[in-house]
């Protein structure tokens, strides 16, 4: 067989430091071939992070991520590194040094980011599944833009060593699939431990604050599927206010708890290195510094920070979950000018930082398309619920992707 580099017309793939590992052992996921975002550590290959100057200025790992190494130790085949948004800051999916991966399933539209390189390797039926990251919504909202399965874990529930960090106080491992199955099988090699209760959903929370964020035809295009999942999974749907209003709030506060731990991860590598970003990447680094300088909003966002984490922890136990839109729509066009990306962007956010500031997991399911491309419908559950939501996923295999 050719490499997967050869066969890559799609631009997912980092070409210039080719890694193939197949242990040849047998494991829950013997014959599923894979690959990784370019934010993952390979013993011995150099790590990117969708930046020249990064790559220039930091040695090849001399050990590979826990994450890369169990899949491998499950009888998977990496195939490849992918490529990813300049140190993972961007949900766009476009870098500036190395291009855009195509959206197979949105042709000429944005694959989303920052995890683009994994999201079209498996849209594009590349592998089987790709490693990608979430800080902000990195693996979610490709994974909606895409027609994929795709999960944001619990908080510090995948060990996130051997990775090239955002904002480590968000930043979380996730992947992607095609199929319900597998995803479910990966969560089984990757999350440690079991869930602390099943999960038996009675309840299905629709927060009207987060449907608000999408325009209505998308909404309309989501409804089949809300109404198939409450009625596969038996389970009541309710409507509510989840943020009060404040969804806006909430994504205020979580941009400036990650700036900080942004600017503090990656002040001193800038300083020295004086790397080169693309558009957006640049002036989102800057705002890092510049929001670094206000402690007084840093104390505020704390505060709001325990605030949702205690609201979304009493709302959410074993019989209870929250269904919404993954982001605020299809893939945008890649022309799309600044503002109205800019506007887009926030409205994808103020529905990502539900999930991210409350740490707890999410996943989409590719349930919907419209003529312009998929719509991700979305499950959060409670705190370590991970592979509770995977095995309703499982539940929903009709919406796998052929």
């Amino acid at each position: 067989m050719s490499s997967i580099l050869e066969q890559d017309k799609l631009g997912a793939f980092v070409q210039d430091r080719p890694v193939e590992i197949d242990l040849g052992v047998e494991g829950t996921l013997s014959g599923k071939t894979f690959a990784a975002k370019d934010l993952y550590d390979i013993a011995g290959i150099k790590t990117g992070a969708g930046n020249p100057d990064w790559l220039d200025s930091h040695e090849a790992p001399t050990e590979t991520a826990s994450s890369v190494q169990n899949l491998l130790d499950a009888g998977a085949h990496l195939v490849g590194k992918t490529h990813t948004d300049e140190i993972a800051f961007s949900i766009n999916g476009q870098n500036h040094h190395y291009g855009t991966p195509v959206n197979s399933a949105a042709p000429g539209r944005i694959p989303g980011g920052s995890s683009n390189g994994s999201a079209s390797a498996v849209a594009g039926k590349l592998v089987d599944f790709a490693l990608g990251t979430d800080t902000g919504g990195s693996v979610r909202i490709p994974a909606s833009y895409c027609g994929l399965y795709g999960i944001r874990p619990t908080h510090g529930r995948v060990p996130a060593d051997g990775i090239v960090p955002l904002s480590p106080n968000f930043d979380v491992v996730g992947w992607f699939t095609r199929t319900a199955e597998l995803f479910a099988d990966i969560g089984d090699v990757l999350l440690p431990g079991s869930d602390q209760g099943e999960l038996k959903p009675k309840t299905i929370l629709l927060p009207t604050d987060a449907f608000d964020q999408i325009e209505s035809q998308h909404h309309d295009a989501l409804k089949p599927a809300i109404k198939d999942i409450a009625e596969r999974l038996d389970c009541e749907v309710k409507e509510i206010d989840l943020s009060n209003g404040q969804l806006a709030d909430w994504f205020f506060a979580f941009r400036q708890l990650q700036c900080v731990a942004i600017w503090e991860t990656h002040r001193d590598w800038i300083k020295k290195v004086k790397p080169t970003f693309g558009p957006g990447i640049k002036e989102r680094f800057e705002m890092t510094r510049d929001r670094s300088e206000k402690p007084e909003l840093t104390a505020m966002a704390h505060a709001v920070e325990r605030q949702v984490i205690e609201k979304m922890d009493n709302l959410l136990n074993d019989e209870t979950i929250i269904m919404m839109p993954t982001s605020a729509g299809v893939a945008p066009l890649p022309a799309e000018k600044l503002t109205a990306m800019d506007a887009f962007r926030e409205r994808a956010m103020n529905l990502t930082t539900i999930s991210g500031f409350s740490k707890t997991p999410q996943i989409t399911i590719p349930t919907s398309n419209l003529a312009e491309g998929p719509v991700g419908l979305s499950l959060l559950a409670g705190r370590g619920k991970d592979k509770g939501l995977l095995s309703l996923a499982r539940k929903l295999s009709h919406y796998d992707v052929a």
